[in-house]
């Protein structure tokens, strides 16, 4: 039994099989999805999907403010782009999206099953994207989860800890260079705590990495441990600050992925034209090194992001991404209209035909170069 499945059967047994009472909840939602994608630059002009995602949460209140929940959800799309009048292709596929279940009481929590775990300061280039791969851009704000087991405390100051323990995950996550080595757990945590005008954090992770799959000019092992230490803080002055960087070596040479450092910094402000403009602007700077902090492959990235609320059903925001080594721009901009449940989104983008942008590689297919993209969201 694989490392991920035998942490699905422990989530499912965590839930107390008994007559439902009358404190206890059982709610049922789903999210249908459908978008259109044209862009005449890529290899299939016009791209359709579909997606629903059905989710099912069941909770147990018992004594002294005491929960115990279960989530279990499932992630089911297809899509198809062709070529009009010449070629086309398809695919489809159903995967579980959330597997969990969890025992909380005010200040504590621990969560064991197929779960999002994000943390961090920056808003769009993050250093500290260790587990997520949310696009600021997306509508929908998807990622797939982390199996594994989370505990969290939170002190009577604000001040919290958290623990996790990952297991069977399959592939790099971002800013990872690498595969984790099979068969092997994750450990870390990260510790949070108040100061004047707002907080800080430190997080650690460590992890065995494979990296047979890196290249001819890489050392290749099968195991390479690996430390990921990330800092981050954020502070209200008026106008919003914050820094978020992570180190990432590992122990013993692999060419230029040996060491990975990674700064972010900064600053939103909302002004007072009309209803509220909100601008967020950010600066990134990563390397990759054989030596750590020598700075020998760096690269830097500026974003920036604005958001204008046009009344109570209709927003227009704008991300636009700078690469300062390839002078290259990436522009997006999006009209939200919210009707009750059903929210529709008109998108279009302008981005170089060679996608380069961090964090983000997995939409370079789909949106590189021009395009619109339409998509109807209902939620129920």
């Amino acid at each position: 039994m694989s490392g991920k499945y035998f942490i699905l059967v422990i989530a499912l047994c965590a839930v107390p099989v008994r007559p439902m009472i009358a404190q206890d909840s059982l709610q049922f939602k789903g999210q249908l999805s459908g978008w259109l994608n044209l862009n005449p630059d890529i290899s299939f002009p016009v791209y359709a999907g579909l997606r629903y995602i059905p989710t099912l949460n069941y909770q147990i209140r018992q004594k002294n403010e005491q929960v115990i929940d279960f989530e279990a959800s499932a992630n089911l799309y297809g899509s198809a782009g062709f070529y009009p009048f010449d070629t086309g292709s398809a695919e489809g596929k159903i995967k579980p999206y959330r597997v969990w279940a969890r025992y909380s009481t005010s200040q504590f929590e621990v969560r064991l099953g197929l779960q999002k775990i994000n943390f961090g300061s920056a808003a769009m280039l993050r250093p500290l994207m260790w587990f997520d791969r949310i696009d600021p851009r997306d509508p929908l704000q998807l990622t797939d989860g982390i199996w594994g087991l989370l505990g969290r405390y939170y002190f009577l100051n604000n001040a919290n800890i958290w623990l996790w323990f990952l297991y069977g995950n399959e592939g790099p996550k971002t800013w990872e260079t690498g595969k984790t080595s099979s068969g092997i757990p994750e450990i870390g945590g990260r510790f949070q705590a108040p100061v004047p005008r707002g907080e800080v954090a430190l997080s650690y992770h460590f992890r065995e990495a494979d990296t047979r799959e890196l290249g001819d000019d890489i050392p290749a092992y099968e195991q390479v441990a690996e430390n990921r230490v990330g800092i981050d803080g954020k502070w209200d002055l008026g106008i919003g600050l914050w820094i978020e960087g992570a180190w990432i070596g590992k122990n013993r040479n692999t060419g230029i992925f040996t060491h990975e450092e990674i700064i972010n910094f900064g600053s939103d402000y909302t002004f007072g034209l009309g209803n509220g403009l909100n601008v967020i602007i950010e600066q990134l700077f990563f390397s990759y090194d054989e030596t750590a902090f020598e700075f020998s492959n760096a690269y830097s990235f500026t974003g920036s992001s604005l958001s204008y609320p046009l009344g109570i059903a209709d927003n227009v925001s704008a991300i636009v991404y700078y690469d300062w080594m390839n002078n290259n721009l990436y522009n997006f901009v999006n009209w939200k209209r919210q009707l009750n449940r059903f929210s529709f989104y008109l998108m279009a983008y302008w981005n170089p035909e060679t996608y380069l942008l961090p964090q983000q590689a997995e939409s370079g297919e789909l949106f590189a170069g021009k395009g619109v993209q339409i998509m109807l969201v209902y939620n129920h």
